[in-house]
């Protein structure tokens, strides 16, 4: 008989059309190295990707529903959405940081650390993703008036739920856990310290993930949680935490449609179609940055993203340019050799 019920955490009648006959469904609870933990309905898994996979560079992330045979994962299933962005470092490479998620959190504590800049890049990625996005400002208890700080996430994050909760007193925490209702997903996502395991542990109940204090002197926190994992909650939902992230590099288009709609929705009121903010004759844009209107700040942010996506599109394309003419290399010297063999 199966010890555990996949309905927990999500499995439907959809998943189950996209699963190959014979295979085991589950569900990828934390990714390691080279290793994944799958939950099924008899067990967690230890497992991994078969060498074909492997070498096909078939992509795995906690959230991920995947059929296992003989003890490895043997297919992934179509994704209703996918949390990504370009791994750290100077390499061009995806890192897909949950999958299959309703709600993404974007966590940050009140107090020196929080950057509406920061938000800002989170929600470009966030609304990408397909996911919906929400912000929750932590610590909350530290501060006798933190609503100047709440008002200056809220000019950033137009039109996007914003909690404010202390994991300490509890204040907005029952109302923010009430955001993940049976059968979603949510995740955590921000930097170190900010509180995103405190919030799990609060709502599981008890210590679940490790701890550690923030630095006194700048709020930062030392880094505690290692890896992604999935946890279902009591009474429904399920919740991802995730490794504190020190940079979020964008990897595809974005949607800064989405995240600037103020400065989109001003552009609809300059006089040339094709305006590009810089120097036109009545930039709607300009002009508002000029009186106040829309903060230098934003303007500022929102074409360096810009500019930082165009910059996407170029390498992907580069990319996409090398892999077909390998390809054709490929199918070129495949066609040598057989004009050989006859």
């Amino acid at each position: 008989m199966p010890q555990y019920d996949l309905g927990d955490l999500g499995w439907n009648a959809g998943l189950a059309d996209n699963l190959e006959p014979g295979l085991v469904p589950g569900r990828v609870t934390a990714a390691h190295r080279a290793a994944f933990d799958v939950q099924t309905a008899d067990d967690v898994v230890r497992t991994r990707l078969p060498g074909r996979l492997v070498h096909e560079s078939v992509d795995v992330a906690v959230g991920d529903w995947v059929g296992l045979g003989d003890g490895l994962i043997r297919s992934v299933l179509p994704r209703r959405s996918a949390i990504v962005r370009n791994a750290a470092g100077r390499a061009v490479s995806l890192q897909t940081l949950a999958a299959n998620v309703d709600v993404a959190f974007v966590v940050s504590s009140l107090g020196p650390d929080l950057e509406p800049r920061r938000i800002e890049r989170y929600l470009v990625t966030i609304w990408e993703s397909g996911a919906a996005p929400e912000i929750v400002l932590t610590k909350a208890d530290r501060f006798d008036d933190p609503w100047e700080m709440v008002a200056e996430v809220e000019a950033v994050a137009i039109g996007v739920p914003v909690h404010v909760v202390s994991a300490i007193t509890g204040h907005g925490c029952d109302a923010l856990r009430v955001r993940i209702q049976p059968g979603t997903t949510a995740v955590l996502l921000g930097s170190s310290g900010v509180g995103k395991s405190t919030l799990v542990n609060r709502f599981v109940g008890h210590e679940l993930m490790a701890v550690k204090e923030t630095r006194a002197d700048d709020d930062e926190g030392r880094h505690t949680t290692s890896h992604r994992e999935l946890i279902a909650l009591p009474g429904g939902g399920v919740v991802i935490d995730t490794p504190g992230l020190r940079e979020l590099q964008l990897w595809d288009g974005g949607r800064l449609d989405e995240t600037f709609s103020d400065v989109e929705e001003l552009a609809g009121d300059c006089r040339f179609n094709d305006c590009s903010h810089t120097q036109e004759p009545d930039c709607a844009v300009l002009a508002a940055v000029d009186d106040g209107t829309l903060p230098a700040e934003r303007f500022d942010s929102w074409r360096k993203l810009q500019k930082e996506l165009r910059q996407i599109a170029i390498r992907h394309d580069h990319l996409l340019r090398k892999e077909e003419a390998r390809k054709w290399k490929l199918i070129a010297k495949h066609g040598k050799a057989r004009a050989r063999i006859r």
